[in-house]
């Protein structure tokens, strides 16, 4: 099943080139902010994610696009690089950023805070699995249009078709309208960004429990 996900990011994701306002991390290099080999790395780092499970996960969580500070440079969605340098961190990684210092994420840090000891009983994605950007501004953050979710909509529902996961969080209200309009049962959930740390681990914990409760 996971090779299955595998090959469904080979063959929708890695070719597809970038454009002055999408990053694609699993094809491209900066050359000022990205060591050699960086595409292949992330690439590496993303199976390596997908060794983790030994079948699918219970639960499926959605975010809504890579983080200048995350995914961009891990190819895991909410993961930092620093996090996959971590011995403590349950998945291992490589480095991509041709800084000093490694990145780090404030919400892939309280997402993995909550979830961690879950792992590896969830599953998460990004609606967008390209970095949106200001043009010129390689590492700036933009919000992804419609039209951008929806291009990735067929990956989706094709992705979360393969998972079966008994239950679907959305990570924000873009991720809920992207999974409600991919035509996925969703739970929504704050984003644990800008103060809502609390209300995420609260609606993350309740979830949690109630698959606990069913056996999930």
């Amino acid at each position: 099943m996971l090779d299955n996900v595998w090959s469904l990011f080979q063959d929708r994701i890695f070719s597809v080139p970038s454009t002055d306002e999408l990053f694609n991390l699993y094809r491209d290099r900066h050359p000022d902010l990205d060591v050699a080999g960086a595409p292949e790395i992330r690439r590496d780092n993303l199976r390596r994610y997908l060794r983790c499970f030994d079948a699918a996960p219970p639960l499926f969580l959605l975010a809504e696009a890579p983080g200048p500070w995350g995914c961009r440079f891990s190819g895991v969605p909410i993961t930092s690089e620093a996090q996959l340098a971590d011995d403590a961190f349950p998945i291992d990684g490589d480095r991509t950023s041709a800084e000093v210092d490694l990145h780090s994420e404030y919400s892939a840090g309280i997402f993995w805070r909550v979830l961690q000891p879950s792992f590896p009983d969830f599953f998460v994605w990004n609606s967008v699995p390209l970095h949106p950007h200001d043009p010129g501004e390689p590492l700036s953050i933009r919000n992804p249009r419609r039209t951008e979710v929806r291009d990735w909509q067929d990956l989706l529902v094709d992705l979360v078709a393969l998972l079966q996961p008994d239950r679907v969080l959305g990570i924000g209200r873009k991720a809920e309208r992207a999974l409600t309009e991919a035509g996925v049962d969703v739970t929504y959930v704050r984003h644990p960004s800008q103060g809502g740390a609390n209300r995420f681990e609260a609606g993350v914990r309740e979830v949690l429990d109630d698959l606990r409760r069913s056996g999930a």
